[in-house]
Parts: structure tokens; C-alpha cells; sequence
């Protein structure tokens, strides 16, 4: 068993690394988490250091990406801020990666009152536009990021549950899964062992997706003021502050964007990537 699924590990790696969009995601990604585990390596300058003397200061060898309207290097605050980022995408999207598949995995395999109660939260939730229902809640809770990732996972779990639902109501009629049912097989191994490994595929690839919506969420929410607070860099607070100075400093809200936009082009083409790994894996 153990060689049967070495070999599946190995066959679907293989596919995965053979796609060049998995492969130029991954050098991309590979290179954002490392900037977001040492930013004090690449980082030229304390990003929060002042200097009243080189406010507003063009890209120069002394400060590559210019300095903002404190005199702040705006490179060394991209850098720094790239940790605050993936942070944001990888705390927000966990929590309802976990929760929707346990309620889309149990709304799927027993149906009846449960999916009924599902199916009714989900039309009311999936009715709103997702930005504007986590705003929503963000005006009741406050403004700050742990009211952020609060709203985000209010939110975010219907869309996992109603993927892995639609994937349970597919597989739990399968012929496996029957066979598991007449050999006595309880309901928790049958979950476990049989249904949630052939249904988290599509999950687990939307996980990949998700990242980058909620950095794009909570960028947007930090421009907007409510997410992320100065003087911590973010990418979108810093876009927000260079908004101001778009006609004589473009460089303060143009090298924000880059980095979030590279950062989820990367992300991206790790789930059109992964398409083909999980499904080399196979049942």
C-alpha cells in the first residue's frame, strides 16, 4: 500500500512539475515566502525610519523604489510588507478551508435537514457580493486585522462547503463507497478513508485561489483604512497612503501593486498547477 502510494506521490509530482504554469507559480511563491521569512535580508533600510530630508525622492541607487511622504524607503516597506500579506492569505483561507469541508462533507453524506439548513444559509450568504458582506461585518466588529480575519472567515467557508458538497454528492453513490457500506464499514472510516480523499481534491486547489482573494480582500480593506494599521507596512495601506501622491510620486501606489499582483500570479498558476498532481493521484 505504502509503495502504491509512493508511486502515485511520485507519478503526480512528476505531472505537476512537467506543467510549466506549476513550475514558473513555484519559483514565483518560492521566492515570496522566503522574502516573507528573512525581509530583514533583503531589506535595504529600516522600513520605518524617517527622513525629512528625502521625502518624496524618486527610484535611486539609494533607495530603488523611491521613499514615500515621510522619507520612508518604499522598497524596504514592499519587503516588509510581503510577510503582513501572505499572512493575511494564509490565516484567512485555513480556517474556512477546514470548517466548509467538514460541513460540505457532512451536508453531502447525510443530506436530509442538514443539507436543507446548508443549502438555505448558503443562497443567503452566496446572494452578497463576498468584499461587501466582510465590510459589512467589519462595521459591526471594528476595524483592525483579527476583526478582519473574523469577517473573512465568516464568510469564507460557504464557498469550500458548497465545492465539497457537490464533490460528496457525486462520490458517496460511487461503487467503492458502496461496497464500504456492505462490507459494515462504520460512517466515520467510510468519510475518512473514502469519500474526503477523492473530494478535497477541488478544495484543496480552490485553497490555492483563495489565498490570493483574501490578500486581495484584505489589501482592499486596508486601503480602505479598516484592515491593516500604520505604521505597519501592507501593501495595500501603502498603496492607500501613496494615493495622494499619484501625480508627482506614481512609485509609491505602483511597487505595492506589483508585489501583490506578482505574489497572486504566482499563487494562481500553483492551482492550475496542482489540477493535474491531484488528479494523477487518482482513487
Amino acid at each position: 500500500m505504502k509503495n502504491k502510494r509512493s508511486r502515485r506521490l511520485s507519478g503526480g509530482l512528476k505531472a505537476a512539475f512537467s506543467n510549466r504554469s506549476f513550475v514558473i507559480g513555484f519559483v514565483i511563491t518560492a521566492i515570496v515566502v522566503v522574502v516573507a521569512l528573512f525581509p530583514q535580508v533583503f531589506a535595504t533600510h529600516d522600513p520605518n525610519a524617517l527622513s525629512p530630508t528625502e521625502v518624496l525622492a524618486g527610484p535611486s541607487s539609494a533607495h530603488f523604489f523611491g521613499t514615500d511622504n515621510y522619507g520612508r524607503d518604499v522598497f524596504s516597506r514592499c519587503i516588509w510588507a510581503t510577510r503582513m500579506d501572505l499572512q493575511i492569505g494564509l490565516i484567512s483561507a485555513s480556517i474556512p478551508l477546514v470548517v466548509g469541508s467538514i460541513i460540505g462533507l457532512l451536508a453531502g453524506f447525510y443530506g436530509g435537514i442538514v443539507d436543507t439548513l446548508f443549502m438555505r444559509l448558503l443562497d443567503v450568504v452566496m446572494a452578497f457580493p463576498f468584499t461587501v458582506l466582510v465590510i459589512a461585518i467589519m462595521a459591526i466588529l471594528g476595524q483592525g486585522i483579527q476583526n478582519m480575519y473574523i469577517a473573512i472567515w465568516i464568510i469564507g467557508w460557504v464557498a469550500f462547503a458548497k465545492l465539497v458538497r457537490a464533490e460528496v454528492l457525486v462520490v458517496k453513490n460511487s461503487e467503492y463507497v458502496m461496497a464500504a457500506r456492505i462490507m459494515g464499514f462504520s460512517d466515520r472510516r467510510i468519510l475518512l478513508r473514502h469519500i474526503l480523499p477523492n473530494t478535497i481534491s477541488s478544495a484543496i486547489v480552490y485553497f490555492t485561489s483563495y489565498i490570493v482573494i483574501c490578500m486581495l480582500t484584505g489589501a482592499s480593506l486596508s486601503f480602505l483604512g479598516l484592515g491593516v494599521q500604520p505604521p505597519t507596512s501592507e501593501w495595500g495601506s501603502l498603496m492607500n497612503m501613496g494615493r495622494g501622491y499619484i501625480n508627482n510620486a506614481p512609485w509609491m501606489t505602483i511597487f505595492p501593486g506589483l508585489f501583490l499582483a506578482i505574489t497572486g500570479v504566482g499563487l494562481s498558476l500553483i492551482g492550475d498547477g496542482m489540477t493535474d498532481f491531484l488528479r494523477t493521484k487518482g482513487r
